[in-house]
């Protein structure tokens, strides 16, 4: 990546306040972009990163609903991005379940009116939308998804995710091409865990309140594989992408899996075992044997296409990653300097 690159770009990320969108901003203000952010106070369960590391100093935020087209085609108009990172989404499977009709109109009609205005904008050089690794057709095979792969998915959330691939490569195709100076691809990534994750039904979030609350955790699915990597993984490769497209036009165009070498495709049983071990011999796990709703028990992604055309590749093995994520949450809960922590860590990643 190229540092010097984002200095002085004008760079909208909408979900800015969520646990990616919080990383990914106070990693491109430590490369001096100028950075505007859109997120949902009301909608977002997940802000907690956000505030501890007073992001709010370091952008300018804008409390928004993303299905509103009129307020957000005004907000993008007036600031005049030249690289947009859309992130915004309702993000939860079992939310989903609960959720649909706003799940849907969120991820599907949301992702529309950021890609309206970013179409209605010529100063956009460059857009990533942000989708998942559960938009693909879901076969349970052990082979990993290529991005040529079919997209489909059977919870809401997935379904929606899939549907907003669809609507992408539509604006590929339909607008983002010869006629446009702006070019648009989208990134799948696999399950991303890091420190300042504090979302409802996430693996690790759940086991930190345990430990805060010297309770008992249920971990549903423990036999379920999925493409464990730190958050610092994928926000990599969406900045590789975003500076390639800037760079190169719509002729770069495209789809992009990021997710971890096959050695790091686990099961939710052993990444448990693995934060326990490396916090210390914690013993508040059990299984939860209700009948749960589906999720998908065998997902990987395969990372070739970025490995050789992007030389991306995944730095930190799960078995580091997992240190850097229980020093993180053990600062967290001593009430330490979680600012210095953070700017460590991106340091010693980026560097």
């Amino acid at each position: 990546m190229n540092s010097k690159f984002w200095k002085d770009k004008r760079v909208l990320i909408t979900g800015h306040s969520g646990f990616k969108g919080s990383w990914l901003s106070m990693i491109l203000n430590s490369m001096g972009a100028e950075i505007l952010g859109i997120s949902s106070e009301s909608l977002n369960n997940n802000s907690e990163l956000f505030k501890v590391l007073n992001i709010v100093n370091l952008v300018e935020s804008y409390d928004q609903d993303i299905r509103d087209p009129d307020k957000i085609m005004k907000i993008v108009s007036n600031f005049k991005p030249e690289i947009v990172f859309h992130l915004a989404a309702q993000p939860l499977v079992r939310e989903s379940y609960r959720l649909p009709v706003d799940t849907y109109e969120i991820n599907i009609m949301g992702t529309i009116n950021i890609l309206e205005a970013i179409r209605a904008n010529d100063s956009v050089r460059s857009s990533l939308m942000i989708t998942t690794d559960k938009c693909y057709d879901n076969k349970e095979w052990i082979w990993g998804y290529r991005e040529n792969d079919a997209m489909g998915g059977h919870d809401p959330y997935s379904s929606s995710k899939g549907c907003a691939e669809l609507v992408i490569q539509s604006y590929q195709k339909s607008y983002f091409n010869n006629n446009s100076i702006s070019a648009l691809s989208s990134a799948r990534a696999g399950n991303v865990i890091g420190g300042g994750d504090l979302s409802q039904d996430r693996l690790i979030p759940d086991i930190v309140r345990a430990i805060e609350n010297n309770s008992k955790v249920s971990i549903r699915n423990p036999l379920a594989t999925r493409p464990w990597q730190h958050v610092f993984e994928p926000l990599n490769g969406y900045l590789l992408v975003a500076e390639d497209l800037f760079n190169s036009g719509h002729q770069k165009n495209s789809s992009w899996n990021f997710g971890p070498l096959i050695t790091d495709i686990r099961s939710v049983d052993e990444v448990t075992d693995l934060f326990c071990k490396t916090w210390g011999g914690l013993n508040i796990i059990e299984y939860d044997k209700e009948l749960q709703a589906h999720e998908a028990t065998l997902l990987s992604l395969d990372i070739s296409k970025a490995y050789h055309e992007l030389k991306w590749r995944p730095r930190w093995s799960l078995d580091e990653s997992m240190i850097h994520i229980v020093d993180w949450y053990k600062e967290y809960i001593a009430g330490g300097d979680l600012i210095s922590m953070s700017n460590n860590q991106i340091k010693s990643f980026f560097k």
